[in-house]
């Protein structure tokens, strides 16, 4: 490990991986993981966006490429904490979904997912355990959400994903988690307003359906993930952490 790491971090001593770390969450969650002083690998389709997210390693993946992911694995080897991150939310109905667009969702949101964790497992497994983070969603079975179906379906399936890992796995030493976000401020949701004939209209409505009256940060989700990653969070799995300002409570 390189020595200018910070040794007495929540995350000293541990190798991260995480992917879509090139904005959002994946950005605030490396950066927060690097901060707590893991080896921090940091992986996006856009690598040349990954320069200055504070992380040990940064390398081009596409995890929809099976061949990439495994090549990556092999040179990668164990890790301590495996952080699912990469996504595509569909605005519509079933009936605005069309057979691409449900392939296209369901590929990336849980297909990713399992392709990395199929991936990393043996090797978590061979040394001695692991933590697999999944980032899941409200839209999915938590609650139903208008306009979410594809996006919902695959996060809900994320969260079955989930829960099947940490049942299988518990007795070598293998957490699985997910976290399920509300609504939070990443480039991806700013994209879909935009898109919104109105945006400030889009924004309002937004901020409107959340209890606490704002939209949740980045920030406060990767210090989630950090404690998910982290030897705190050692009697955890299977779970599956909303945090979303109270949205689904209501």
């Amino acid at each position: 490990m390189p020595t200018d790491l910070n040794t007495q971090g929540r995350l000293a001593g541990k190798k991260v991986l995480l992917t879509a770390a090139a904005q959002g969450i994946g950005r605030a969650s490396a950066v927060a993981m690097a901060r707590e002083g893991a080896y921090v690998i940091a992986t996006d389709l856009r690598e040349s966006n990954l320069a200055d997210v504070g992380a040990t390693e940064v390398r081009q993946l596409d995890v929809t490429d099976r061949d990439a992911v495994l090549r990556l694995a092999d040179e990668v080897g164990a890790v301590d904490a495996l952080f699912n991150c990469a996504g595509f939310v569909h605005h519509g109905t079933i009936l605005d979904c069309a057979e691409a667009d449900w392939d296209f969702s369901m590929e990336l949101n849980v297909g990713a997912a399992y392709r990395l964790t199929r991936a990393f497992l043996p090797a978590m497994i061979e040394a001695g355990g692991g933590s697999i983070i999944n980032m899941a969603s409200v839209a999915s079975s938590v609650i139903g959400v208008p306009n979410r179906f594809v996006y919902g379906a695959s996060k809900g399936a994320v969260i079955g994903l989930t829960r099947s890992i940490a049942a299988d796995f518990a007795g070598k030493g293998i957490r699985c988690n997910a976290i399920a976000p509300g609504t939070v401020e990443t480039p991806s949701l700013d994209e879909r307003m935009r898109a919104q004939p109105d945006y400030e209209a889009a924004r309002a409505a937004f901020i409107a359906r959340q209890p606490m009256g704002r939209i949740g940060t980045p920030e406060e989700i990767a210090e989630l993930v950090v404690y998910l990653a982290s030897d705190m969070s050692a009697f955890m799995s299977g779970s599956v952490l909303t945090i979303d300002g109270g949205w689904s409570n209501i």
